[in-house]
């Protein structure tokens, strides 16, 4: 059975819609690279602002 790892050791990124820090989570571990966003309201919002 694997380790627990503490919340202190996962990977941490800045969200680009409010630049808040966000740390890794299980759902994201095969798209990592790809999340941009700590929410989906930051999600929304982007694309919100994006288009209008």
């Amino acid at each position: 059975m694997a380790r627990m790892r503490r919340k202190a050791d996962l990977p941490v990124k800045t969200c680009a819609r409010c630049g808040r820090p966000f740390a890794w989570r299980k759902k994201w571990e095969r798209v990592w690279e790809e999340v941009r966003y700590c929410s989906d309201r930051c999600r929304a919002e982007a694309k919100r602002g994006r288009t209008g």
